[in-house]
C-alpha cells in the first residue's frame, strides 16, 4: 500500500518541515458562500428580501470577534421559504431550528458576513432593530416587493364571517413607530386608500411586555393591497397567504352583495396611537 504523501511547510526562513496529510486541514476553516453584493443593487428579489428582514431578519453583533462581529439572521416558522430565500441569496448556510420560549416551532439562517451587514445597515437595517427601526427609503418601481416581503413576515390575512357573510381582513404589525407609520402613509396612498389608524397592543411575552402596533385593512381595501403585492406574478412569496386572497375572490365572486358587508363588525379596537 502506498502510503499518502507529506507536504513540506515552511516554518521560518531556513527552516521546513513534512506535514501529515491529515494535519494539513486542522487548522483551515471553511467559509460557506453566499453573494456578498446581494444587497448593494436594488432588484425585485433584493426588495422582497429586505422587507422580509424588516419583519422576521436581524443583526447581530459579538463581542468576542472584534474583526467579523456581525451575523446576519432570518427567522422563519415556514422552513420551506427560507429555502427559497437562501437560493436566492445563492449561500450554502445550514437552516436550522431555532430554539427559544415561543411553543411555535421556528427556524433560522445565520449568514456572518461583513459585507452584507454592513449593506443593510446602509439601508436602514440597524443592529437589534426591534424599536429602533426608522423610515427605509424604498424605490417606487420596488416598493410593491418590499411590502410583499414585510407582509410575508409582520402581515396577516383571514376570512370570517359577520352576521353569516363572509368578510376578508388583512394587516400589518410592527414595533418602532417611526418606521411603521411612514410605511403605513406611504402604502395607504399607493393603493390610494384612506390613511388606517395604527393601533398599540400590549403583548406579553413570558415576562417580557412588548408594545406592538398594527393596521387594518377590509374587503375592497384588502383587493387593492392584493393587487398591488401580486400584479407582477412574483417568484418570492408566501403561497399559504396568497391563497388566501385568490379564495376571497371565489367567495366574492359567488356571494358578494355589497349591502351585505357591515363596517368593521364585531372588533372592538385597540387604543389609537397614530393616525
Amino acid at each position: 500500500m502506498a502510503h499518502a504523501r507529506h507536504l513540506k511547510c515552511r516554518v521560518r526562513k531556513d527552516l521546513w518541515v513534512r506535514v501529515p496529510p491529515a494535519a494539513q486541514f486542522m487548522n483551515i476553516k471553511l467559509r460557506k458562500s453566499v453573494n456578498k453584493d446581494f444587497f448593494k443593487n436594488w432588484t425585485q428579489e433584493m426588495s422582497y428580501i429586505l422587507g422580509y428582514i424588516v419583519a422576521d431578519g436581524c443583526i447581530t453583533v459579538s463581542k468576542e470577534r472584534p474583526n467579523r462581529p456581525f451575523t446576519f439572521n432570518i427567522t422563519s416558522v415556514d422552513k420551506k421559504h427560507l429555502y427559497k430565500i437562501r437560493k436566492v441569496l445563492n449561500s450554502e448556510h445550514k437552516i436550522s431550528k431555532k430554539t427559544g420560549e415561543e411553543k411555535d416551532v421556528a427556524f433560522q439562517i445565520q449568514i456572518r458576513n461583513q459585507i452584507i451587514a454592513k449593506d443593510l445597515m446602509k439601508l436602514g437595517i440597524p443592529p437589534r432593530k426591534t424599536s429602533c427601526l426608522k423610515s427605509i427609503t424604498v424605490p417606487e418601481k420596488y416598493f410593491s416587493d418590499f411590502v410583499r416581503g414585510f407582509f410575508d413576515g409582520d402581515g396577516t390575512v383571514y376570512i370570517y364571517k359577520v352576521n353569516r357573510t363572509a368578510q376578508i381582513k388583512a394587516g400589518f404589525v410592527s414595533t418602532s413607530l417611526s418606521f411603521f407609520a411612514a410605511f403605513n402613509e406611504r402604502l395607504c396612498k399607493k393603493l390610494d386608500i384612506p390613511i388606517k389608524s395604527i393601533h398599540r397592543t400590549v403583548d406579553k411575552q413570558g415576562k417580557k411586555r412588548m408594545v406592538q402596533l398594527s393596521t387594518c385593512l377590509y374587503i375592497d381595501d384588502c383587493e387593492k393591497l392584493a393587487n398591488f403585492m401580486y400584479s407582477n406574478n412574483p417568484s418570492l412569496c408566501l403561497s399559504r397567504k396568497r391563497k388566501i386572497f385568490e379564495k376571497w375572490k371565489l367567495i366574492k365572486r359567488r356571494n358578494y352583495i355589497k349591502q351585505n358587508y357591515p363596517s368593521k363588525i364585531g372588533w372592538q379596537l385597540n387604543q389609537k396611537v397614530f393616525t
